[in-house]
């Protein structure tokens, strides 16, 4: 999983999430627009983050491991049990 760049600041977040509210667009197949970086912060339980190219990834997301999106990036997310998140996006300062 790559890391964010230093260079980016978060400008907007979504409410938090459960098990039982994610949106189905957040469990299929997505990706943020161009120059948009995201960052998935787990604040309680599992979440399996799947980056979906150039290759399959996937990763277990928890409160210490927080996940990565890159721009223009195709990806999903599926719940492991009770979990709560949120999502914070980022992009260069205008």
């Amino acid at each position: 999983m790559k890391s964010i760049p230093a260079n980016v600041v978060a400008y907007r977040r979504t409410p938090e999430f459960s098990e039982s509210t994610i949106p189905p667009a957040l469990r299929s197949r997505h990706s943020t627009k161009r120059g948009v970086w995201g960052r998935i912060c787990v604040a309680q339980g599992q979440l399996r983050y799947r980056i979906l190219e150039p290759t399959l990834e996937e990763h277990i997301l928890s409160p210490q491991q927080h996940g990565v999106v890159e721009p223009q990036v195709h990806h999903e997310v599926e719940p492991i049990g009770e979990v709560r998140f949120y999502v914070e996006f980022l992009r260069v300062p205008r």
